[in-house]
Order: C-alpha cells, then sequence, then structure tokens
C-alpha cells in the first residue's frame, strides 16, 4: 500500500514526532530506519499525511512498539490508562488501501483492540509480530492466509487465534466490505512490521 496524501490524523503524527524525539532520533535518522522518505515522514507528523498500514508498521517498528500501541496512544497524552471510552465514529483511524483502522481504546492499556474495515479483495504482504492476537468478524466475509499453518474463510461471529510470530494477511471475499476486530495483548512494547 502506497502513503496517502491529505488530512492525516495529526494526533498520530504527534505521537510519533514525540516517540521519535524521546528516542533522540532525527527526522532522517527515523525515516532511514524505517525504510520511508524524510519529506513523507515531516509530513506525517505534521498531519499532512496519513501512512498506510505498512508504514505505520515499520515506523512502529522503528520506535520499538505495536501499531496498535502507536494507535491507542496517539488519542491521549495520559501515561497509564484505567478507562477508555471509544465512541462510534471516533478513535485514531488509518484509512488506507485495503480498508481503514480503527483503534478501539486510547492510551496505554493491557489489550489493544482495533476495528479493521476491510475492502481489499486481494491480499497484501504478510504481517508478524512477536504478541499473539484474536480476530473476531462482525460483519461480512474475510479469508485469513496464515503462511504454513494454513488459510481460513470466516465469516460473522466467527474468531481465529494465532500466535506471535505467525505470519498473516487477510483480505475481503465476496461483497463488502467485512468488519473485523483484531485484539492483540498491551503492555511492553512488542516489536512488529511486515515479514520480508
Amino acid at each position: 500500500m502506497a502513503e496517502g496524501r491529505g488530512t492525516g490524523d495529526d494526533r498520530l503524527g504527534r505521537r510519533i514526532r514525540d516517540r521519535r524525539r524521546s528516542q533522540g532520533l532525527t527526522l532522517v535518522a527515523l525515516a532511514e530506519r524505517a525504510g520511508l522518505s524524510q519529506p513523507f515522514l515531516s509530513q506525517l507528523e505534521r498531519g499532512l499525511a496519513q501512512p498506510s498500514m505498512a508504514s505505520l508498521h515499520r515506523l512502529a517498528r522503528s520506535l520499538g512498539t505495536s501499531t496498535p500501541a502507536l494507535m491507542a496512544e496517539a488519542g491521549t497524552d495520559a501515561d497509564e490508562t484505567r478507562v477508555s471510552l471509544v465512541r462510534a465514529g471516533t478513535g485514531t483511524t488509518v484509512h488506507h488501501d485495503g480498508g481503514s483502522t480503527r483503534s478501539l481504546v486510547e492510551g496505554r492499556a493491557g489489550l489493544l483492540p482495533l476495528e479493521f474495515t476491510v475492502t481489499n479483495p486481494e491480499f497484501d504482504d504478510y504481517y508478524s509480530h512477536a504478541v499473539a492476537e484474536v480476530l473476531y468478524v462482525l460483519a461480512g466475509r474475510i479469508e485469513v492466509d496464515l503462511g504454513g499453518d494454513g488459510r481460513h474463510e470466516l465469516g460473522p461471529a466467527d474468531c481465529l487465534y494465532y500466535g506471535g510470530s505467525v505470519p498473516h494477511r487477510f483480505r475481503l471475499v465476496g461483497a463488502g466490505p467485512a468488519r473485523v476486530l483484531v485484539v492483540q495483548p498491551g503492555g511492553p512494547p512488542a516489536r512488529t512490521g511486515p515479514e520480508n
């Protein structure tokens, strides 16, 4: 997926900038580490561009965190979250070629739920990260490809768990869009990113 231009989420950009600065990284250093262009990263940090999910995964990995954690932290400046209420239509959202991804919790939390709206009938690259993940289909149908661990077609109320480091990707099957709840454990940072 290519980076989008236009109305990016400035909260997400600010969180990326804050994490970069707290680690003493320059724009050039983070861009190089994440394999992104420095002008794009600068625009992202200022809320003038929006990352693809692949770019967001590379940034999260380069900053020593996970994509769900980075998105959740963008919703608040609080260090620790005891209670988080994200109303319908709110939450940090990233729009991408495959649909959109919305964080369902704000702040640093023990669980990191995301709502994916899946519109792409084609598979993207595999993703892999150190933590386990649960997928629960809310609406529509998807096919999940777990590499050597098989493919599974899921419909409403189907739930799939896979352990950390299992390569995974999913796509829309049939008429869409599909809505999928994805939950990862929070807590200590997890390294995440596209499988190379």
